[in-house]
């Protein structure tokens, strides 16, 4: 196991009535910017709970951040932190609002030239301003850590940045808050928090039994919660697994003492970027391939993955390493999701060669938990995808 440092400083309320307690987290006579995406928090109840919740404060409010959040639409909120002296930042939603939040966190102090810099140049963030979230899709592990992915529309860009500065002081989590939420989403929330397991596990053996018992324990419950979760949402003993597996599967824990893959993703976010896919999608798109293209590098990894998570016990390791794979890629079908990039655009031909002048061009030459991955080798796993 190699060494590590681990901290987490973002306090989690879990459980039915939470949003009842938000007024105690905030400090007193804070002025709130109150974040959050499309409106549906209107029709479910949470925006009422969260402004009975706050009767007290002194609440701004800024909708309309989108599934991507957008660096020009987070421009105009930020005017609104600035201009109205906001002291406390609020994202009630999904990762994208609450990756939003922390953009803008960070931007109200950053110093440079344009907020954009943030995602460029690739420094830790260390301060911001205090921001804390209530929940309301589970899928990116955001409102536990310290990292964030933000679009920018005009260039088809879509990077991350993040940093110490970066935890929401606390997470309200109600597993009661994805009854209202639609199949397509809640597919995606399961898909996208089983990824970010594998990226984190599926690497090589390093002799980190917890961890990889950690992981492999995320992925289970999420194979046994996610037919009840898509057929009966209102299941509280469901929702509650699935939304503390999303928590757990990106809040820092799993990835402490090991190595980490995360090609995929650096994959998968120029797919959206290109073509708007949802992100949970382009990780499904991206993944079985990846592997089938590392195998030699993952097999013993994806053994014992088939071994522990889905019960594989015979054939040899390279027969339960491709059977691992093949029983990925049925899971991600069984949520009712597609996995190749041509069930959501015909104008794929020159997608694998763009991705790879897009890595060569930033100095993205070394991918993968052993950086030997090269924009080459990416373009053959995006062509295998199509």
């Amino acid at each position: 196991m190699n060494n590590f440092k681990y901290r987490n400083p973002t306090k989690i309320l879990f459980g039915k009535g939470q949003i009842e307690n938000l007024a105690t987290e905030i400090p007193k006579n804070s002025k709130i910017l109150m974040l959050y995406g499309g409106g549906s928090i209107m029709k479910n109840g949470i925006y009422e709970q969260v402004k009975s919740a706050l009767s007290n404060f002194e609440v701004l409010e800024f909708g309309g951040i989108p599934a991507n959040p957008e660096y020009s639409i987070l421009l105009d909120a930020l005017k609104i932190i600035q201009d109205e002296n906001i002291s406390f930042l609020l994202a009630v939603g999904g990762g994208s609002v609450i990756d939003g939040t922390k953009f803008l966190s960070a931007a109200t102090l950053y110093e440079g030239e344009t907020p954009w810099e943030l995602l460029t140049n690739k420094k830790p963030v260390t301060e911001g301003l205090p921001f804390g979230t209530v929940l309301t899709l589970p899928a990116t592990g955001s409102e536990m850590n310290s990292g964030s992915v933000i679009t920018r529309a005009e260039t088809q860009e879509k990077l991350s940045f993040g940093g110490p500065g970066m935890f929401p002081v606390f997470s309200i989590l109600d597993p009661e808050v994805i009854k209202s939420i639609p199949q397509r989403q809640l597919a995606n929330g399961i898909a996208d928090a089983f990824t970010h397991v594998m990226e984190q596990y599926m690497t090589y053996p390093i002799g980190a039994k917890l961890q990889d018992r950690f992981a492999e324990s995320i992925m289970q419950t999420l194979v046994e919660v996610a037919p009840q979760v898509m057929s009966d949402p209102s299941n509280y003993e469901a929702a509650s697994n699935f939304m503390w597996s999303c928590t757990m599967a990106l809040n820092g824990l799993i990835q402490q003492g090991v190595p980490g893959d995360w090609a995929i993703h650096s994959m998968g976010h120029e797919l959206t970027a290109m073509y708007g896919i949802d992100h949970a999608r382009t990780l499904v798109i991206l993944a079985g391939n990846h592997y089938r293209y590392n195998f030699e590098t993952k097999k013993e990894k994806l053994a014992q993955y088939a071994e522990r998570v889905w019960n594989i016990t015979e054939g040899t390791l390279e027969e339960k390493a491709h059977a691992g794979i093949e029983k990925t890629d049925e899971f991600f079908k069984s949520l009712g999701i597609d996995i190749k990039l041509s069930d959501y655009t015909k104008d794929y031909s020159e997608t694998g060669s763009t991705v790879a002048k897009r890595f060569t061009k930033r100095g993205w030459e070394g991918l993968g938990e052993h950086k030997s991955l090269k924009p080459s080798d990416a373009q053959k796993i995006i062509e295998m995808s199509y």
